[in-house]
């Protein structure tokens, strides 16, 4: 009789949990646009740091990150217009846990969880809608945060009144991507021990 370590049984709940769900397939510009602001996203916020250079002349810190903050935001809007004119899986009608009953779902994900299973859900409802809704709120705080800065900081010289506040708005948002950053990954990570690889069909269209 074959012996079954506690990771082998938790896998293996976790596989059997993906296998019975039944998924709705995303459109391709949905997973261009979710892509678009992935890349985007990381690389601004990797060169967030650059930014700090904007006191000085030339700025090309600020110069850098603030171009790969437009194409942010540029990403951004596509996706919430998109999510009102797009296909029904990836209209925010269907799928942001703003009700009763959606977030009751939430609720029991999160239990799921806790029971080391993945949740059995349709694309972008319970936790993931969650998830996906919180990543949105943070790149559009940011986005509106830095289109300010883009439009009212004068480079070359330091901030102050309204606009090192809206500054201080923006940088205390870098703290919200990496939190996103993690939960989302290591959501695809656990997919994936499942699986379940959504993710090649998201960087690969496959």
């Amino acid at each position: 009789m074959k012996n079954y370590s506690p990771e082998d049984e938790v896998k293996s709940s976790m596989s059997h949990a993906v296998a019975e769900i039944e998924r709705e397939e995303l459109d391709g510009l949905t997973i261009f646009l979710h892509a678009g602001l992935m890349v985007f996203g990381l690389l601004a916020w990797l060169t967030g740091e650059w930014a700090g250079d904007y006191k000085k002349l030339p700025h090309w810190g600020f110069f850098i990150h603030k171009h790969l903050g437009l194409g942010v935001a540029f990403f951004l809007l596509l996706r919430i217009v998109y999510g009102f004119i797009g296909p029904e899986v990836a209209r925010f009608a269907h799928w942001v846990p703003y009700t009763k009953d959606r977030l009751k779902l939430v609720w029991e994900d999160l239990l799921t969880l806790a029971r080391l299973r993945l949740p059995d859900r349709a694309t972008h409802q319970g936790l993931a809608g969650l998830v996906e809704t919180f990543g949105l709120a943070v790149f559009a705080w940011m986005a509106t945060t830095g289109i300010s800065l883009y439009y009212f900081l004068r480079p070359g010289q330091r901030a102050g009144g309204a606009i090192l506040l809206i500054k201080e708005l923006h940088e205390a948002g870098e703290f919200l991507i990496p939190v996103f950053l993690i939960i989302h990954v290591g959501a695809v990570l656990l997919h994936a021990l499942a699986g379940d690889h959504r993710w090649r069909k998201m960087l690969f269209m496959k």
